[in-house]
C-alpha cells in the first residue's frame, strides 16, 4: 500500500512524465539524432511527445487558478498544435523561397494539404473518439457530462453552454473559409479576417472569471502553493512542453514519411495524413487525459479551441510566412485539387458545428462523424469532382441539422452574446 501511495505522489507522477522526454532531449541536445535508425527516432520522439502532453495538460489545469478556464485551454490548444504550425510554416517558407518554380507550387500545395488533413483529423477522429471514450469511461464511473438514454447508441455527451462562444467563432470562421478557394489562393484579406476572428475570441474569453473547480494530482499540488511560485511553475511547464513538442514532432513525422514508402504509402498521403496525425497526437492525448479525470466538457472545450485556432491562425499565417520568405507580399496560391480539399474541410467543420449546437453529441452522431471521415478515403472521392461531391454531402447534412435545430442555433448566439456583454465568458456556474 505504501508503495502504491508513493507512486501516486504528485511529484513522482510528474517526474515519470518528464522522464519520458529525457531520452529524446539527450539525443537532440547532444546532436545524436542523425545517428539513430529511423525507427529509433520515431520511438524516442513519439514517447517524448506523450510525456510532454501530460506536462502541457497539467500546466493548463494549474493555470485555471489565475486565468479564465477557456483562456488556459486556449493556450493549451495553441501549444499542443504548435508542431502543426511548424510543419505548415516549413512548406509555406519553401514555397516562397523559389517562386514560380514547380518546387514552389508543390510546397504550397503540401502546406494546404497538411493543414486540411490536420483539421479533418482533429474533427473526424478527435471529436468523435473523445466523445466515444467519454461514454465508455462513464460505464465504470460517474461522469455528469454523459447522459444515458434508451435506444441504440442514444447515450450522449452533454456539454455546458459556456462553449457557445467557441462554437459561434468557429461557425463564423467556417463560413468564411468556404469562400477562400474561390480566389485560388490565401491572401492578406484572409489573414486579416481569420487572425482577427481569433484575436476577438481571445479578447472575449480573457474577460471571463477565474473561478475553478478544485484540482487533484499534480495541478492540485501546484495550486496549493503561493501564487508567484505557481505562476512560475506554469510558465516553465508550458515552455518545457513546447520545447519538447517542437523538437520531437517534426522528426517523428519525417521518420514516418521515411517509413511510409516502405509500406507502399505515398509521400503526399503521408504529409497530408500521417504527419498531421503525429502532430495532433499531443492534443488528443491531453483531451483523453481530461476525460479520464471526468472533465469531459473541458476536453471538448480544448478540442473546439484547437479547431478554431487551426482554422483561423493556421490559415491566416500561411500567407505571412510565404511573404516573408518571398521578400515581399505575395498570395499563397494552390491547385484546384487543394481548393477541393479546403471546401471539404470547411464543409466537415460546418457539419460538426451543426452537431454541437444543441450542446451535446450522441454516440450515433460521433459514429456518423467518424464514419464520414473514413468514407472520404474511397477512390471515388480522391479527385476534385469527388471532393466537391463529398463537400456537398457534408453541407446538405449540416443544413438539415441547422434547420432542425434552429432554436438551438439561436440559443448559441444569444448565450455567446450574453457572455461577451457581461464579461463572464466561460465562467463556471
Amino acid at each position: 500500500m505504501r508503495t502504491m501511495e508513493r507512486l501516486r505522489n504528485p511529484l513522482v507522477v510528474f517526474g515519470a512524465a518528464v522522464g519520458l522526454t529525457v531520452p529524446w532531449l539527450l539525443f537532440w541536445g547532444l546532436g545524436l539524432v542523425s545517428a539513430l535508425p529511423v525507427s529509433g527516432v520515431v520511438f524516442a520522439s513519439g514517447v517524448a511527445v506523450v510525456g510532454a502532453a501530460f506536462v502541457l495538460t497539467w500546466a493548463a489545469e494549474t493555470a485555471e487558478a489565475d486565468v479564465p478556464r477557456s483562456f488556459a485551454l486556449a493556450v493549451l490548444a495553441i501549444i499542443a498544435v504548435a508542431p502543426e504550425y511548424a510543419v505548415d510554416a516549413l512548406y509555406a517558407w519553401e514555397a516562397g523561397a523559389a517562386p514560380g518554380t514547380p518546387a514552389s507550387a508543390t510546397a504550397a500545395n503540401l502546406a494546404v494539404a497538411n493543414m486540411t488533413g490536420a483539421n479533418r483529423i482533429l474533427v473526424g477522429l478527435g471529436w468523435s473518439l473523445i466523445a466515444l471514450y467519454a461514454v465508455y469511461r462513464a460505464r465504470t464511473g460517474d461522469d455528469e457530462a454523459v447522459v444515458r438514454r434508451e435506444g441504440v447508441f442514444a447515450d450522449a455527451v452533454r456539454l455546458e453552454e459556456r462553449i457557445s462562444v467557441e462554437l459561434l467563432f468557429l461557425g463564423a470562421a467556417t463560413v468564411y473559409a468556404l469562400f477562400v478557394p474561390f480566389l485560388g489562393g490565401i491572401d492578406a484579406l484572409d489573414a486579416v479576417a481569420l487572425v482577427g476572428l481569433y484575436a476577438a475570441y481571445v479578447v472575449v474569453i480573457l474577460r471571463g472569471g477565474t473561478a475553478h473547480e478544485p484540482q487533484g494530482g499534480v495541478p492540485g499540488y501546484l495550486q496549493r502553493g503561493p501564487r508567484p511560485r505557481r505562476v512560475a511553475a506554469v510558465l516553465v511547464m508550458f515552455a518545457f512542453s513546447a520545447l519538447v513538442i517542437l523538437t520531437a514532432v517534426k522528426p517523428f513525422a519525417k521518420g514516418l514519411e521515411t517509413l511510409g514508402p516502405q509500406f507502399g504509402v505515398s509521400a503526399f498521403f503521408t504529409i497530408q495524413w500521417v504527419a498531421p496525425l503525429a502532430s495532433e497526437s499531443p492534443e488528443l492525448i491531453a483531451c483523453a487525459y481530461l476525460v479520464r479525470k471526468v472533465r469531459t466538457t473541458s476536453a471538448f472545450n480544448a478540442l473546439i479551441s484547437s479547431k478554431l485556432n487551426q482554422w483561423t491562425l493556421l490559415i491566416g499565417t500561411l500567407v505571412v510566412v510565404y511573404s516573408l520568405s518571398l521578400g515581399s507580399y505575395g498570395v499563397l496560391e494552390f491547385s484546384q485539387r487543394q481548393a477541393g480539399e479546403i471546401w471539404l474541410t470547411a464543409a466537415q467543420s460546418f457539419f460538426a458545428v451543426a452537431l454541437l449546437v444543441d450542446f451535446e453529441i450522441s454516440v450515433r452522431e460521433a459514429l456518423a462523424l467518424l464514419g464520414l471521415f473514413a468514407l472520404q478515403f474511397l477512390p471515388v472521392f480522391q479527385d476534385f469532382r469527388g471532393l466537391v461531391l463529398f463537400s456537398g454531402l457534408y453541407l446538405v447534412l449540416g443544413v438539415a441539422l441547422f434547420v432542425r435545430r434552429r432554436a438551438d442555433a439561436l440559443t448559441v448566439v444569444s448565450r455567446a452574446r450574453e457572455h461577451a456583454r457581461a464579461g463572464v465568458a466561460t465562467r463556471e456556474p
